[in-house]
């Protein structure tokens, strides 16, 4: 199994457990995630560049995946995601690195 097949596998695993709890919060922060998405005054490809460079800022591989994910079915350059790069590690620092690291592995694989 691949990482992306076996990142796609545990999250929605565990979503499934996390969602049968029937924790009215929890459903709530995913519906507001799901929601902040969606097309508004920014574009839906806009947002998860966004939601991309602060999850590498904030230095949260699994969210780093899920918007690269998103960024892949939308079609998103390698240009895009370079630029998404730079800015997220100027902006993070050099703690960034290692995030990059993986995010960039994981891009590789999601192109592959």
């Amino acid at each position: 199994m691949d990482i992306v097949e076996q990142f796609n596998t545990y999250r929605s695993q565990m979503n499934e457990k996390i969602m049968a709890s029937d924790n009215l919060v929890i459903k709530r922060i995913f519906n507001l995630d799901t929601n902040a998405y969606q097309a508004g005054a920014l574009d839906v490809m806009t947002k998860e560049l966004l939601g991309l460079a602060c999850s590498m800022v904030l230095r949260c591989d699994d969210c780093v995946k899920y918007h690269l994910g998103k960024c892949h079915e939308l079609g998103v350059t390698n240009a895009q995601i370079q630029e998404t790069f730079s800015i997220a590690t100027l902006i993070g620092g050099t703690i960034v690195v290692p995030h990059l690291r993986r995010a960039t592995e994981y891009w590789e694989a999601l192109n592959n």
